[in-house]
């Protein structure tokens, strides 16, 4: 499994409590957003109005900085009156006023799973990094057909001692064929910069 690039972002692995719902915002994105965003992809709260985004809506977090949890589906009534229901938001939706809800997870005790975009070997443990800047796996990375993101964690940005990084790895995933020194490592991680406890940066 882990000798194959197959990155999917973000997937809730489980909660120390049991529960890990997704949180349904009303009103969640910004009707005509120009971006995707796909499910597992890491998104954060805009706390200021900016060009291409409203306070009070989420959009794609970027690949350095807080973020809150990870894209889950969106529905919403489009222009026709028809009610739809998707598993990304497709760049440019418009949508009847009031009509919204996304869900995203977001609680900053969730532990994720993400695949690397390399190799990484169990002195990870405790470490932090960030999302991975390479081409195919960038946190707006994946695929408008399947609607499934591929971000990954970036191996590379591994924060010295002195710094922060987005996520921590906590643990190996314990899927058959996935170890630690394999090409590409399915992992478990947690937040180091939610938007709960951080300071809010705002997309604009």
């Amino acid at each position: 499994m882990s000798a194959t690039s197959a990155s999917f972002g973000l997937r809730p692995a489980f909660h120390p409590s049991g529960l890990d719902r997704a949180q349904a915002l009303a009103g969640g994105i910004v009707s005509g957003l120009a971006a995707d965003i796909l499910k597992g992809s890491p998104i954060r709260y805009n706390s200021t109005a900016g060009t291409s985004v409203a306070a009070g809506t989420i959009a794609q977090a970027a690949a350095s900085g807080v973020w809150t949890g990870a894209f889950a589906g969106v529905e919403f009534t489009d222009t026709t009156g028809r009610r739809r229901v998707s598993n990304y938001w497709p760049s440019g939706t418009t949508y009847q006023t009031g009509s919204c809800i996304a869900y995203f997870y977001n609680d900053a005790n969730i532990i994720y799973e993400i695949q690397t975009d390399a190799t990484i070997a169990q002195t990870s443990l405790g470490g932090e990094y960030n999302f991975s800047a390479g081409s195919g796996y960038t946190v707006t990375a994946g695929s408008n057909t399947t609607g499934l993101s591929s971000t990954a964690l970036g191996v590379s940005t591994a924060v010295a001692n002195a710094g922060q990084g987005q996520m921590r790895v906590v643990d190996l995933a314990p899927y058959p064929g996935n170890a630690w020194g394999d090409p590409f490592v399915i992992v478990r991680v947690v937040n180091c910069q939610s938007q709960y406890f951080g300071s809010v940066t705002a997309i604009v």
